[in-house]
């Protein structure tokens, strides 16, 4: 777990506002959300990047909507609780979202990411994990998302993958 999540699970433990707050914070742009200042901001002095400033406010709100009390299970990526969404679920719409929230810009991003995490609420996720790829979701090399599809795509059960190439390879 990272040190910011560990930050934001302390002070939820004195305060249970905390998760009530930052959960309203998702309803503003990340980091526009004056009550969620006071948890936040402490962690990310210093912090110069308006896009990574952004990042810490959206994974606090993320963090909030998704926690649950007595959760169980080991934290996964978010590739990983996508496909075992998309196994358990056996729902097309899966695929669909998580590619769209690959190819999401900055201002996509947000949305995109609030609509998976609410799909997912009965899988743990892993929270460090997910800040560490939206703090380099922009580089250029795209690390991020490949990391995120290939374990996507290597965590789905066998039934449910397409093989573009067996139908051409049987009329030959």
């Amino acid at each position: 777990m990272s040190g910011f999540i560990e930050h934001l699970e302390s002070l939820s433990e004195k305060d249970t506002k905390v998760r009530a707050v930052l959960r309203r914070s998702l309803a503003f742009d990340p980091g526009d959300c004056v009550p969620a200042f006071p948890y936040v901001e402490p962690f990310v002095k210093g912090e110069e990047n308006p896009r990574r400033r952004e990042v810490f406010y959206l994974v606090a709100g993320l963090w909030a909507s998704h926690w649950r009390e007595g959760r169980n299970g080991s934290p996964q990526s978010l590739g990983k609780a996508c496909a075992a969404y998309q196994v358990a679920n056996g729902s097309g719409s899966t695929e669909r979202r998580f590619i769209a929230l690959l190819d999401a810009d900055h201002d996509q991003l947000p949305h995109h990411l609030r609509q998976m995490i609410s799909l997912l609420k009965d899988q743990p996720l892993d929270f460090g994990d997910l800040l560490k790829r939206l703090l380099y979701w922009h580089d250029e090399r795209k690390n991020s998302q490949l990391a995120w599809a290939r374990e996507y795509y290597q965590n789905r059960s066998e039934e449910s993958i397409t093989h573009p190439h067996s139908e051409k390879e049987t009329n030959q």
